[in-house]
């Protein structure tokens, strides 16, 4: 439901807003800007590590009367309209702030634009070089609507994560909650003020007004899974062939493969979105798929920021090994637990703000109770001392018998001084169990012995301060296993969080 009144409203706080640039990078910028030896693409190149300045210098430059009929579509052009000067003096006028201290929802998106910018770039850049720049600057300034709402109010920002990716639930009815109004219009009318790129307009009003010939594409994708009957099929529908070969289409394609994949690799809305990039691309949905993931991790090298999640995270090491396809040999899809109503209130508790727990032990309570309800039937949460030499553990359950004092040397093993350096994921399996194997304590493969584990350290500030670990009891893992585990324990890791600030 669209409720005009409520979009002027954010509209008049948002149009203007100067969104913060990252301290780190505010000095070395300028000195390029005043640099007369740096050439536009120089300066351009450097500005991908500061999104939100390359998009005031956008839109500061699409501001002006001269580019009306003519707005910029890429950085390179806004800079040759503005004059580096006047960039200068825009950089001088945002708020400068540590990106430490810059909103973690505001964070989150500016990796996931990245994210957007790095598979629009390997996937469609080089097959339409002659418009890379309109795919490079577009893709990574798709999202900036959202960037400006979590700059001006990040809790709406995290609670909308929360409760679409996290508990589930329908986006139209947490975003008639939260903001009064649904996104898509929201996002569209800033593109349309701001004068961003044609082809940011295109792909909101698609997704809000025109579905119609996405829903053709996507069926096509779906019924036909061979390159030569998606052509043939494409012959019959020249209406559907024009739209769907639109150059416009690529960064709509690259920011809903970057969105799908924070939410889940395995998820049905990633594989919608790779099927119909495959048909774009006119290549066999396996091959899509080995590209996004590599794309994925060259982000993940690139982008990646402690505390903020990067999809790469959760592919298998190696990647290549996790694939998505439904062939005849396709494992029958996981079922949700019986239990999942009752995940979901455990999770609701994790994420209140304030912390509801009074003790570290009404928290770790939960947290296992958590981890059985989401359909896990093994695990252990371990705490970190606070030099992280050492795991004690502090609950588990569906192992054989009381486990005692258990702990772990940090420093005696490779994988668990990984995971103590910074919050991350190790998935293990059989394809990757040899590389792993000898690198994991023999204590914990004695007491949890499985070749489908999931392990995930978490993090309070700099310091990581808890490894969750947890399998079915050796049997394979599904996504859905997965991608449920990832969710709990980023509740279970707010919680910590929460509580740590109230202490």
């Amino acid at each position: 439901m669209l409720h005009p009144e409520r979009l002027k409203a954010w509209l008049d706080q948002l149009e203007d807003l100067p969104l913060p640039v990252p301290l780190e990078q505010r000095d070395d910028i300028r000195r390029a800007l005043n640099d007369s030896r740096r050439s536009i693409r120089e300066i351009a190149d450097l500005l991908q590590d500061a999104p939100t300045l390359a998009f005031a210098i956008l839109r500061e430059a699409n501001r002006a009367q001269s580019a009306r009929d003519n707005p910029a579509e890429s950085l390179e052009v806004a800079l040759n309209r503005l004059g580096l000067s006047r960039a200068s003096q825009l950089l001088d006028s945002l708020p400068a702030v540590p990106e430490a201290q810059m909103p973690r929802a505001l964070n989150q998106l500016l990796l996931i634009s990245r994210h957007a910018m790095q598979q629009a770039s390997g996937l469609f850049a080089n097959r339409l070089a002659r418009l890379w720049q309109e795919i490079h600057w577009g893709s990574l300034f798709t999202l900036a609507p959202l960037w400006a709402l979590a700059t001006a109010r990040p809790e709406l920002m995290e609670s909308w994560q929360r409760q679409v990716y996290g508990l589930g639930r329908c986006s139209s009815e947490v975003e008639e909650e939260l903001l009064g109004t649904r996104l898509l219009p929201l996002c569209r009318a800033l593109a349309d003020s701001w004068r961003l790129p044609d082809w940011v307009g295109q792909g909101y009003a698609l997704l809000s007004d025109d579905k119609r010939l996405l829903v053709r594409a996507l069926h096509v994708a779906h019924t036909e899974h061979e390159p030569l009957g998606q052509q043939q099929r494409l012959d019959a529908d020249p209406e559907l062939q024009r739209w769907l070969t639109r150059p416009a289409n690529t960064i709509l394609l690259a920011n809903s493969i970057a969105m799908a994949a924070h939410q889940s690799w395995g998820g049905v809305h990633m594989l919608r979105w790779q099927r119909l990039t495959s048909l774009y691309l006119q290549i066999p949905l396996e091959e899509l798929q080995q590209i996004v993931h590599g794309l994925a991790a060259q982000s993940a090298r690139r982008h990646a920021r402690p505390l903020l999640w990067h999809p790469a995270e959760a592919l298998l090491w190696p990647w290549d090994a996790r694939r998505w396809l439904n062939g005849p040999k396709a494992e029958e899809p996981a079922k949700a637990p019986d239990t999942l109503a009752e995940w979901r209130q455990h999770c609701t508790r994790l994420m209140q703000a304030p912390s509801p727990f009074g003790n570290a032990v009404q928290l770790l309570d939960c947290a296992t109770a958590a981890l059985q309800a989401c359909g896990l039937q093994r695990g252990m949460i371990l705490l970190a001392d606070k030099g992280g030499n050492w795991l004690q553990a502090r609950r588990h359950f569906g192992l054989d018998g009381e486990i005692g004092d258990f702990k772990l040397e940090v420093a005696a093993s490779p994988v668990l001084r990984k995971l103590l350096q910074q919050p991350g994921q190790l998935r293990l399996s059989p394809a990757n169990m040899a590389e792993f194997s000898a690198l994991i304590p023999g204590a914990l493969k004695a007491l949890i012995p499985s070749e489908h584990l999931l392990l995930r350290s978490l993090g309070n500030g700099a310091r990581v301060v808890m490894l969750v670990l947890s399998d079915r009891h050796g049997q394979p893992l599904a996504d859905l296993h997965a991608q449920a585990f990832g969710r709990t324990v980023q509740c279970i890791e707010h919680a910590v969080k929460q509580m740590a600030r109230g202490a």
